[in-house]
């Protein structure tokens, strides 16, 4: 891999997206709480072409999904640096590891949150 500094900005810009594609690509089709997580984001898509949403429930959704996909990408990042770092099991490691869980729930409570405001009154009314 090439990790020598590219003094252009719009080829370096090319080469970050590349590098972010390319993460993207292995958390989607590694981490299996990834693939959960991107699955339900595309559940709530469909649903939201189905029950025809507002512009402002869409950024709502879009944002909720984005935190938490974002979230669990950074929890396996940690997850990752810890395991390297110390792969027998440490009770400070594990420490680590539980905040960073707890962080992904946090932000799964907020997206469930605004799939209930969004979508419960659909049902109701």
């Amino acid at each position: 891999m090439d990790f020598e500094k590219d003094n252009t900005f719009l080829k370096g810009r090319i080469k970050s997206i590349g590098y972010a594609a390319k993460g993207a690509v292995k958390l989607i089709t590694t981490e299996h709480s990834v693939m959960v997580q991107s699955s339900l984001a595309v559940l709530m898509i469909i649903a939201g072409f189905y029950f025809h949403i507002s512009r402002e429930e869409w950024m709502m959704q879009i944002l909720a999904f984005g935190l938490v996909l974002s979230v669990e990408s950074l929890n396996t990042a940690v997850e990752k640096i810890a395991d390297f770092i110390h792969p027998e099991f440490h009770s400070k490691i594990g420490f680590i590891k539980d905040i960073a869980a707890g962080a992904v729930m946090f932000a799964a409570m907020a997206a469930i949150a605004v799939g209930l405001l969004i979508y419960v009154p659909k049902f109701l009314y």
